[in-house]
């Protein structure tokens, strides 16, 4: 007797989140089945690449994205050749300036910058923090009224700054990520908390982790399966927002990708390291079932971007 597949699709979905505001938006989320499972079911939006800069020039230095960026002295300008960087669906404004351990900048300043972004760019924002969750919480704020009209995401609420990041995405419409600790658990309580506070499920996503391959990542693999098998199999509502990974932050730190070619002439040059490692990482995290993942190399993004166009 033949084989006969029968395609399964779940009776539910993951939220679809929007990002962005008039004719140029991107829209994450959406599936009804697993990740690249296009022969179950191929509804959705597929997976997202977004492009991260930074106010203090965090990782300008790489040959590659010193080259992609050259002629762009401004964060405005590094932000209109993000946009159009192929394979880029979004770009993420990283305000590491902001830091009280880097130059401190001033929740007002944080806005007067990303403000000029977005009257400079007409392309779908996150604004990342700094990383301090207290100095983020002020910094947030003043952003996200700065934006207000812009639809943007917000990378991200945490479950000490919760109340205060949802407050200001419900009053000037703005999008909010939760991130966990690479925990199931965390995760739907983070997000049952941002809920009752008002937050709608259209209106977040949630980051839950990243590590760089080989660094403990099939924790990282584990949690975003999980997450998408209760959202999808088990209808958990709590869990059925779309997931964005920042892959960047974790593959550039790493030995892999910073040790010199002097030190270690059998890995070759660190470059080149450093994108496959980005390249491998985001690769992993897609399969896994996130939905979008957020890169800094023009060579990573392109080779995701194909990739996520040859699955599909």
């Amino acid at each position: 007797m033949a084989f006969k597949y029968e395609p399964r699709k779940f009776n539910t979905e993951v939220s679809t989140l929007v990002i962005g505001s008039g004719s140029n938006t991107v829209s994450v989320g959406g599936e009804n089945a697993f990740a690249f499972y296009t022969f179950d079911s191929t509804d959705g939006h597929r997976p997202k690449v977004g492009v991260v800069i930074s106010d203090t020039g965090r990782f300008t230095d790489i040959p590659g994205i010193k080259a992609f960026y050259e002629g762009s002295e401004t964060l405005a300008g590094r932000a209109k050749a993000a946009a159009a960087m192929p394979g880029a669906d979004f770009i993420v404004i990283c305000l590491d300036s902001a830091h009280p351990d880097s130059k401190n900048s001033s929740p007002e300043e944080c806005a007067v910058l990303v403000k000029e972004i977005a009257d400079t760019v007409d392309f779908p924002l996150i604004i990342e923090g700094c990383g301090n969750i207290e100095k983020d919480s002020k910094v947030f704020e003043k952003v996200a009224e700065a934006l207000q009209g812009k639809n943007v995401l917000i990378l991200s609420a945490h479950e000490e700054n919760y109340k205060g990041i949802a407050a200001v995405g419900l009053a000037y419409s703005q999008c909010i990520s939760a991130e966990s600790a690479v925990d199931i658990n965390l995760a739907k309580q983070l997000n049952v908390l941002i809920s009752q506070v008002g937050v709608k499920p259209d209106k977040m996503a949630m980051n839950l982790g990243s590590a760089a391959a080989g660094y403990g990542f099939e924790y990282i693999a584990s949690t975003i399966e999980r997450v998408k098998t209760a959202a999808l199999a088990q209808s958990d509502a709590m869990l059925q927002m779309p997931v964005i990974t920042p892959v960047y932050s974790e593959t550039w730190t790493v030995k892999e990708s910073i040790a010199s070619e002097e030190d270690y002439p059998e890995w070759g040059p660190a470059e080149q390291r450093g994108i496959h490692m980005e390249i491998s990482t985001a690769a992993a995290c897609l399969a896994a079932g996130s939905n979008a993942v957020i890169l800094c190399h023009p060579e990573s993004v392109a080779a995701i971007s194909a990739l996520i166009s040859a699955l599909i």
